[in-house]
């Protein structure tokens, strides 16, 4: 079976014809003329026929070189018109973006930013639903995922860059304190009623940072459970167990009294957003600025 023919070797040979010698195609491709000539008798090698009549004086296509010719500029000129199509394609922000984004606090925090997106790059044709399934929407044919996550990330074969850190606190109505007393150390949530999720954050035990900055994990006793943060705060200020939420979005209900903080030495691991993708090397231009756009937003709240 003879061996396959080279794009770069049959480039040569083009350039090689067209400028009717080998130092001309040297220049045009910027390559040493010895490693021009070099290229086209390992092509004659490889096809074991003679394709061009070298003398001293010019040089002169056989009729192999010239049905070689005939055949490979129009394919080589195909071949490079696609590939700059495809490059263009890579670099232009227009057709699909097909992202997804977490349940109530991704149109919260990222409505109004994916919607100025959309209006600076009106070619973009953006879909957007919204999930908790992380790691999983990725496999929907999705070209990027923004997800929530508390703690150390599993590892995948995802690339996650980070948007934003938002803060967590503990907190429970005053009427569940009356009850149960104020926690003193976080091993007590193991006996004490709580709040956790079904399936966002994997329904992982609640997470602290201690001083040293590293991870540890209580297994809580998660007699409510929901996957929602609006019904894990209506819960909370129910007085139905202890939650850990985003301060931001409990800030008014411990200010008005229907929610108490409650602080230890070991502060609430916050949650984490992330934009998922699957290439770093092949990321679209769209999909990178998308990515840019929302990070740069981000860092400019305050939360």
């Amino acid at each position: 079976m003879r061996p396959a023919l080279d794009f770069n070797t049959l480039k040569v040979f083009i350039a090689v014809v067209e400028k009717e010698s080998f130092v001309g195609a040297s220049k045009l491709l910027e390559m040493p003329t010895s490693n021009v000539s070099r290229c086209i008798s390992q092509l004659e090698e490889k096809l074991d026929l003679q394709l061009i009549e070298r003398s001293t004086r010019h040089m002169k296509l056989t009729q192999a070189g010239q049905l070689l010719y005939t055949r490979a500029k129009p394919l080589l000129e195909a071949l490079e018109q696609t590939e700059t199509e495809l490059t263009l394609r890579q670099m232009q922000l227009k057709g699909p973006l097909r992202i997804c984004i977490p349940n109530e606090i991704g149109p919260a925090l990222l409505g109004s930013v994916i919607a100025e997106f959309a209006c600076q790059y009106p070619d973009l044709e953006i879909s957007c639903v919204t999930n908790l399934s992380g790691f999983e929407s990725l496999r929907d044919d999705l070209d990027l995922a923004i997800i929530i996550s508390r703690g150390q990330m599993d590892n995948s074969d995802y690339i996650a860059r980070h948007l934003v850190t938002i803060p967590c606190t503990i907190v429970a109505a005053p009427s569940l304190i009356q009850r149960y007393g104020t926690p003193t150390r976080i091993e007590q949530f193991e006996e004490l009623p709580c709040i956790t999720t079904v399936s966002a954050l994997k329904g992982a035990p609640w997470q602290f940072v201690n001083k040293k900055g590293e991870f540890e994990t209580i297994k809580v006793k998660g007699h409510y459970r929901v996957n929602s943060g609006e019904m894990a705060g209506q819960a909370a200020v129910a007085g139905i167990g202890f939650a850990i939420l985003s301060k931001q979005t409990c800030q008014p209900y411990i200010s008005d009294g229907r929610l108490v903080e409650i602080e230890f030495e070991q502060k609430a691991a916050p949650l984490q957003l992330f934009a998922l993708y699957s290439n770093r090397r092949y990321l679209p231009a769209k999909t990178r600025a998308l990515i840019d756009f929302i990070h740069q937003k981000l860092s400019h709240i305050s939360l």
